[in-house]
């Protein structure tokens, strides 16, 4: 059965916007005339990538977990009742055939909501350690999927993570020359991509910058997106030096790159192996250690080095980056190997599980 009506919950973080919004195209390529509402919650990037990327956003309070009693676990029943609520709500108003959820504080009223009318829902969760939303909704529904083989949630079927077209159509080495000279980046030399996500990782930023006369020495050139408010004046060094705060286009960012230094986030880990961009990883050193488990699949297959932040450092760029980012032989053996775990199709793969439900349902 086609589906003409589909509600995508998710938001907070671009961890869940980007496979939404990768969904909803995918979707979209597939039934153009479907009619997609996306539900976010207030405060969320999604507040702004939904409505660019041509998509309708509702909103509704973030209703966060209490984490400690005190006043908002007081408060948080009744405000949890009324965002489920306000859910069913949309969802009567579209007349829903099913939603897909990403995780994140929007997604727990639109699984409840969804089940409260009988309305079957898909789950997809980015990261190999489940957030809390999704761990409950996957107790409710046997339409899961996951990025990572090793996630632990009930009736789980791998698919990858949905990812935009301009990455998974992009041709990194018939596009190399003309990235780098868009960077300003000489064509012919190494090349080496660092960058920390939107926010930055001042941890890498310091400690790339530091060896900036190693690489020099070796022939390297930096290509460094340092987060907002972080950039710096790289003109001393004597190597062509790119620093930009934000890069609007990763594609072109991973076409000029031989090398990524970067965070594991489930986006980076899946976007360098849909490329086949070798990495090294330098997961998050705080949080509930998802970045490292994130990078486990790509390490283990030969395609990325997992490196402690702390162990990130000038030396480790002298002693360890330089000889890998010079040796040609073994950049194309990672690549090769970090193109292997890539699930290109990972969108249709999700609106094959949401056309499933639709029509077991039915």
């Amino acid at each position: 059965m086609r589906i003409e009506r589909v509600v995508l919950a998710g938001g907070g973080t671009a961890g869940h916007v980007s496979p939404l919004l990768a969904t909803a195209d995918a979707l979209r390529a597939r039934l153009p005339k479907i009619e997609i509402a996306v539900l976010g919650s207030e405060g969320g990037l999604e507040e702004d990538l939904v409505p660019a990327r041509g998509y309708e956003l509702t909103v509704i309070p973030k209703v966060a977990f209490p984490r400690r009693p005190n006043g908002a676990a007081v408060r948080f029943p009744g405000a949890f009742r009324k965002a489920v609520a306000r859910t069913k709500d949309l969802l009567d108003e579209r007349d829903a055939q099913v939603v897909i959820g990403f995780g994140g504080h929007v997604s727990t009223p639109a699984y409840l909501a969804a089940r409260r009318r009988s309305t079957p829902f898909v789950i997809h969760e980015q990261n190999a350690r489940p957030g809390l939303a999704n761990k409950l909704g996957a107790r409710m529904t046997p339409y899961v999927a996951t990025t990572f083989s090793s996630t632990p949630l009930p009736h789980a079927q791998v698919i990858g993570l949905p990812l935009r077209r301009e990455i998974t159509d992009l041709d990194r080495a018939g596009m190399q020359a003309q990235a780098r000279t868009q960077f300003g980046l000489d064509p012919d030399r190494p090349t080496l991509l660092v960058t920390g996500g939107s926010l930055g990782a001042l941890s890498l930023n310091e400690a790339t910058w530091a060896a900036r006369e190693t690489l020099a020495d070796a022939g390297v050139q930096v290509l460094h997106v340092t987060g907002r408010g972080k950039a710096f004046d790289a003109a001393e060094a004597r190597a062509p030096y790119t620093v930009l705060e934000y890069a609007d286009r990763m594609d072109l960012c991973y076409a000029a790159a031989d090398l990524v230094v970067t965070r594991s986030g489930a986006g980076m880990v899946c976007e360098t192996s849909a490329v086949g961009l070798p990495s090294v990883f330098v997961p998050l050193p705080i949080g509930n250690g998802e970045q490292r488990l994130n990078a486990a699949d790509t390490v283990a297959a030969g395609g990325a080095l997992l490196v402690d932040n702390d162990d990130y450092t000038a030396d480790w760029v002298r002693d360890q980056l330089v000889p890998l980012i010079t040796d040609r032989a073994r950049l194309a053996a990672m690549a090769a190997a970090m193109r292997a775990q890539q699930h290109a199709k990972a969108g249709d793969a999700l609106v094959d599980l949401a056309e499933r439900a639709v029509e077991e349902q039915a």
